[in-house]
């Protein structure tokens, strides 16, 4: 695991990761997930994701929070998969080129979270 950096996940940026890139630990995954509001680890075809549902009145609310997730995403390179639904938006993060979470999900996560 890289050197722990002092900086707030959401002032940082991620970086490229390249097939192979190694994936967090569940013990590297604790103190990051501390950081973050409201996400949980879940294990999803071996392996772990983040995962968060946000809830509201209506469908709009959810299409105007996507249309508000997509440049930032888009911004980092690292795109979540996001489920749409009356009511709710689910949002999950992996790094499918690493094979499982990496601080890329957590930073993009806490980014997530200012909105």
């Amino acid at each position: 695991m890289p050197a722990h950096d002092p900086t707030p996940l959401h002032e940082r940026h991620c970086v490229a990761c390249k097939p192979g890139s190694p994936h967090l630990t569940r013990a590297e995954v604790e103190p990051l997930l501390a950081q973050l509001q409201g996400w949980s680890v879940e294990e999803v075809e071996g392996h772990l994701q983040l995962s968060k549902t946000l809830r509201f009145k209506g469908f709009m609310p959810g299409v105007e929070l996507v249309n508000r997730i997509a440049p930032i995403a888009e911004a980092e390179n690292h795109h979540p998969d996001l489920l749409l639904g009356y009511g709710s938006l689910t949002v999950h993060l992996w790094t499918h080129a690493a094979g499982g979470l990496t601080e890329n999900d957590f930073i993009l996560a806490a980014r997530l979270d200012r909105l």
